[in-house]
């Protein structure tokens, strides 16, 4: 599989593929007809309780991981949906929040990795 993540307010710069929005809220700045992306899975964004407690604090990152990968077995039509679309060609997830490298995008993207190998 061939799974990417890129923040959403990057221009899509040529890419190939799928592009998800996996964000339970819309993207602040953004009009919907202008959206760059075809697919909205909201269903796999944390909740907000998750949200709030992670707080994207590096220190909370594993138990945030662990308690996401929860919230994601409770809704596994809409990992099923990512995964189908995975397995059709490259998919880009993309995300709002300014941390790069520790977010739920990211997170989503190895539990993905993980489950289909």
């Amino acid at each position: 599989m061939d799974v990417a993540v890129k923040r959403v307010y990057e221009p899509a710069s040529g890419e190939v593929g799928t592009r998800i929005l996996v964000d339970r809220l819309w993207p602040r700045g953004i009009a919907r007809e202008k959206a760059s992306w075809s697919h909205w899975l909201r269903d796999l964004a944390p909740s907000d309780a998750l949200r709030r407690l992670y707080g994207h604090d590096p220190a909370k990152w594993e138990e945030f991981r662990a308690r996401y990968a929860a919230e994601l077995d409770a809704v596994p039509q809409a990992m099923a949906e990512l995964a189908a679309l995975a397995r059709q060609g490259r998919v880009t997830l993309l995300y709002s929040s300014r941390e790069r490298e520790l977010n739920n995008a990211v997170a989503l993207r190895e539990l993905l990795l993980a489950r289909a190998a």
